[in-house]
């Protein structure tokens, strides 16, 4: 989870939520959220120290968008255990679904951004590659709180809506948006973390428990994911991004059919 996670900037959270709805088929949605979000944390702090070192987070960008997130996931936190878990299951398959599908036939390529549109950015990595692209900030604000608010309700960290919207519609290029995510995502989920202990989510402790056994995981996978992304092309990227999401979604769907 910690290499694929990093390697698609999405935290690893839609891999993860997935597998604890298998796993703890009894457990509440919100008990769900919390440890997913945990593991997103740990992941996405591994992940961006990784990128940080390779130089490809756009930092200026990142922290605007990590403000913006805070309102809405500390709002996610709040409403996920309101909703029944066939109910929680049933849209979280709906959601990675939609992604995968918007991913394989959208128009998602990275590109410059729209001429005279945007923020101008440049950025030179450790390895000597620069990226120039003009970056829709101000929209990328407005989008982060709902990106905020999905990622704590259903528990998937985030990056795995914030990368495709950074990438079509904000204009970022695809190595810097995965990056800038996980940077992103390091902030999002420590404040949805914190909500979910002040409201009592974790169960008395067995949550924490479990979040922890997989977070040692995920901080080692979280370095060899960013390494090996530096050896990938952005949209292959994209396509393991989309058939994960599509995988999963198919999976929780016909786990409540069923």
């Amino acid at each position: 989870m910690g290499v694929f996670g990093t390697l698609v900037g999405a935290g690893g959270g839609f891999i993860v939520t997935p597998v604890l709805l298998l796993l703890y088929p009894h457990s509440t949605p919100d008990l769900i959220t919390a440890i997913s979000l945990v593991v997103v944390f740990f992941n996405a702090t591994s992940g961006s120290a990784a990128y940080a070192r390779q130089g490809r987070i756009d930092y200026r960008s990142g922290l605007i968008f990590a403000a913006a997130t805070v309102p809405g996931s500390i709002l996610g936190v709040l409403v996920a255990d309101r909703v029944s878990r066939p109910g929680f299951d049933v849209m979280m398959g709906v959601a990675l679904t939609a992604l995968a599908v918007w991913l394989l036939v959208g128009h998602t390529e990275a590109g410059q951004g729209v001429a005279g549109v945007g923020t101008p950015r440049t950025i030179t990595s450790r390895d000597g590659t620069t990226y120039t692209y003009r970056a829709r900030v101000r929209r990328g604000a407005v989008l982060s709180v709902g990106v905020g608010f999905v990622s704590s309700f259903l528990g998937i960290g985030g990056g795995v809506v914030h990368v495709p919207l950074m990438v079509a519609v904000l204009g970022f290029p695809t190595h810097v948006a995965t990056a800038t995510s996980h940077f992103v995502l390091a902030f999002m989920a420590l404040v949805a973390t914190i909500t979910h202990v002040i409201s009592g989510s974790f169960n008395h402790g067995v949550g924490l428990r479990r979040a922890a056994s997989l977070s040692v995981g995920v901080v080692f996978g979280a370095q060899v994911g960013a390494r090996i992304s530096q050896r990938v092309s952005g949209r292959r990227i994209q396509h393991l991004l989309a058939g994960g999401l599509l995988a999963l979604g198919i999976r929780l769907i016909l786990s409540v059919a069923i």
